[in-house]
């Protein structure tokens, strides 16, 4: 049975920072495309980052040079590194799995989901 388990979230001040992993099971991790999507309260939810099976990599302008996407093959598991958090990055973060290899913005290209870790940016 197919798996995506979220860590790493929490309470932080503004400028600091935070790793999140995605721990995938059930599934060829390495077949896969794989992204981070976040949803603030009263907001829809947005794209964060994706990485292809190989490893092309996107960014939302949001957080493109503050946040970092990677993937471990032999740990089966996603991370994403954020650093300079502002109180804006306050959200829930959801791990992704796609449905197919190649990266993708779309929410609608990602089969599976995790349940969810929460960032809390204070200023």
């Amino acid at each position: 049975q197919e798996q995506l388990v979220e860590s790493g979230g929490g309470l932080v001040q503004a400028g600091g920072s935070l790793r999140l992993s995605c721990a995938v099971s059930g599934r060829t991790f390495s077949a896969y495309a794989m992204g981070w999507f976040r949803q603030a309260p009263g907001k829809e939810r947005e794209f964060v980052a994706t990485i292809g099976w190989h490893g092309g990599i996107d960014y939302a302008d949001s957080v493109k040079g503050r946040f970092t996407i990677s993937r471990d093959y032999a740990r089966n598991t996603m991370y994403l590194q954020m650093n300079s958090l502002k109180p804006e990055d306050t959200a829930t973060y959801y791990c992704a799995g796609g449905r197919g290899p190649f990266s993708s913005r779309r929410a609608a290209d990602f089969g599976s989901w995790g349940q969810g870790t929460q960032v809390t940016v204070s200023s």
